[in-house]
């Protein structure tokens, strides 16, 4: 064995170069930056989608979280709630359904909404809500027809 497989079999015994175990892998985030309306730099990244809580008042709906800081100490999730009545509208009046990326990039565009109107986002801004009237104008400023 040459010292090129020697060095792979040192490795692999080590563990050193095999696949993360998945229950252990830890998730990177890439956090991104967006120059608010009210003069605030923030940072954020996406954590996840999932269904709005039955009972939640913006339920039925689809909940998109985002963590969010103004001034790198303190971080706090924002929800944008995408209404499923929304949702079937645009499907009636476009005669196609959204697909993922683009429910995605109505909830992006509406964070950054927010970022640009309201002043005080960790007191205001934490739960967003998207209606059919809104999701139209979302995806028109994207160029989804």
């Amino acid at each position: 064995m040459g010292g090129a497989g020697l060095l792979a079999l040192h490795l692999r015994l080590r563990g050193i170069g095999r696949a993360p175990d998945p229950e252990i892998a830890m998730t990177i985030r890439r956090m991104k930056t967006y120059t608010g309306g009210q003069g605030y730099v923030y940072q954020y990244y996406f954590v996840g989608r999932r269904p709005a809580l039955p009972g939640q008042p913006e339920a039925p709906a689809t909940e998109y979280v985002f963590d969010v800081t103004s001034d790198r100490k303190t971080t706090y999730a924002v929800s944008i709630f995408i209404r499923e009545e929304a949702i079937n509208a645009w499907r009636s009046a476009h005669r196609r359904a959204l697909n993922d990326a683009e429910q995605y990039g109505a909830a992006k565009m509406r964070l950054f909404q927010g970022f640009d109107e309201i002043e005080d986002m960790m007191a205001n801004g934490r739960r967003l809500l998207v209606d059919a009237r809104g999701l139209e104008e979302l995806l028109a400023t994207l160029g989804v027809e």
